[in-house]
């Protein structure tokens, strides 16, 4: 793991964004497209702010969430609504979006279909994450009913996940496909998901997710 702390909350977001288009471009440079795995919530909403403004061969970047509660995105607890608002503006609005929801009963109901959407992006260029203090990631939550068979070895690219910290049923990337994204970026801040960080150093994937991809990841981490 490669920690990256700065003096405040701002400086990261900038510097975050410069590095996730850093990153697109490289991949942009030697490649004919790249793709782009981010978290919902608010914390990274500053993030998608800068890089949504930033020049990038965009038409050539298929951006999806990172896990999706299963609501529509008329919802405003939909992670697709809030990238729709945040980062897929601007220039970013000619990247090409994949949801990981579809307007069937059930996640169960269409994890198939989605999955084959996804397949063809991956491994993921450029993933960037964010962890509870609860120390999941994505929708891997300690507890939860599948993540044993979500950090397998050969766990599918996409699972519906319940858990109790939840709330809705959740469809969510296996630890796999995130550990194999070429750049791995964790988004972390405030004193709690710091001391959680720490306490998952020492933990297995199953007590805390999040250490299922951190050998791999560069953490920022502001207070």
């Amino acid at each position: 793991m490669n920690l990256v702390e700065y003096p405040d909350a701002e400086l990261m977001m900038f510097t975050l964004a410069d590095q996730l288009a850093s990153d697109l471009g490289t991949q942009l440079r030697t490649h004919d497209r790249a793709s782009l795995s981010v978290p919902g919530g608010t914390t990274p909403g500053p993030v998608f702010d800068v890089l949504s403004g930033v020049g990038l061969d965009w038409d050539r970047v298929t951006v999806f969430p990172n896990d999706e509660r299963w609501v529509p995105e008329t919802s405003e607890r939909s992670n697709g609504r809030l990238l729709k608002q945040r980062l897929l503006t601007g220039k970013a609005a000619a990247a090409t979006f994949l949801p990981l929801y579809a307007g069937a009963e059930r996640p169960e109901d269409a994890i198939d279909a989605l999955a084959e959407a996804i397949e063809p992006h991956l491994p993921i260029s450029v993933l960037l994450l964010g962890m509870g203090a609860d120390m999941h990631t994505a929708s891997l939550f300690p507890g939860a009913d599948r993540l044993a068979e979500a950090l397998a070895p050969d766990a599918p690219v996409l699972l519906p996940m319940r858990a109790a910290g939840a709330g809705e049923p959740r469809v969510t990337l296996s630890a796999r496909v995130l550990r194999d994204a070429m750049a791995i970026h964790v988004l972390i801040t405030g004193a709690e998901k710091r001391a959680a960080l720490e306490r998952a150093m020492d933990l297995t994937p199953d007590q805390a997710p999040i250490r299922a991809v951190l050998d791999e990841a560069t953490v920022h981490w502001a207070a």
